[in-house]
């Protein structure tokens, strides 16, 4: 499959027309909604896209969407504690997949989502003074849709997006991003350094450590960190 890029161009209007629609916006469920319609118009091949500002327990503090399948796979990654969007919040990395049905990362989320029109996806973190605040992504229905390329298109688009959705976030309801939240966000390091513990007694892999990780975050209703602070102090904090 041949696939479309983008223009130089082009890219430079997208981005501009992304970053003058998030300007404008005083609200944060505005802002999230248009970029995700602005993402989807943006990035070829895709057929919905989705923007999800997350809290320390990766819990949906506003959320954006193009269609109804969108809502249906983000709904199930937060249900199940698993998925693309959750994982690229948490690792603060862009996650690429060439086909959900070949790819075993998040096998619970994959089975919920194969009768739904998915099969490639990319979600790109949200960055922002130094903290993950959440993550965008898109969708395709067919397999091998996205390459890197896209991937890179993406945290073009999230990088600024995240510095204005911020603000935006900020501006609405100064608590979300007060000194407290910010001191609850996770430290990469530690939750890195959690990971390897899990991947050493359990012998998983990297992706199903972070799983397990939010997991237990979201069980214990406790941040990421204070999850694996513990867990690296030798606290238990790992699923039975």
């Amino acid at each position: 499959m041949t696939k479309k890029q983008l223009p130089l161009d082009e890219l430079s209007g997208a981005i501009g027309r992304i970053l003058g629609l998030l300007l404008t916006e005083e609200k944060v469920d505005h802002a999230v909604q248009n970029l995700s319609q602005a993402i989807k118009e943006s990035v070829p091949g895709s057929s919905g896209a989705g923007v999800s500002i997350l809290d320390a327990q990766a819990r949906r503090s506003s959320t954006g969407f193009t269609d109804s399948i969108v809502e249906q796979a983000d709904h199930l990654q937060y249900e199940l504690g698993q998925g693309p969007c959750l994982t690229a919040w948490a690792s603060e990395e862009t996650v690429l997949i060439r086909d959900v049905h070949t790819d075993n990362r998040w096998p619970e989320w994959s089975a919920a989502v194969s009768k739904l029109p998915i099969r490639s996806v990319v979600s790109a973190p949200l960055l922002a003074n130094g903290h993950s605040i959440g993550a965008i992504k898109v969708y395709a229905p067919e397999p091998a849709v996205f390459d890197a390329a896209t991937a890179g298109l993406m945290e073009l688009f999230a990088s600024p997006a995240a510095t204005l959705l911020s603000h935006i976030q900020s501006a609405e309801t100064p608590q979300r991003i007060s000194a407290g939240l910010q001191a609850a966000l996770y430290s990469r390091d530690v939750v890195n350094r959690a990971c390897g513990v899990l991947m050493e007694r359990h012998k998983i892999t990297h992706e199903r450590a972070l799983q397990q990780l939010i997991l237990t975050s979201r069980q214990k209703n406790q941040s990421l960190q204070d999850v694996s602070v513990e867990l690296v102090a030798g606290i238990p904090a790992d699923r039975n």
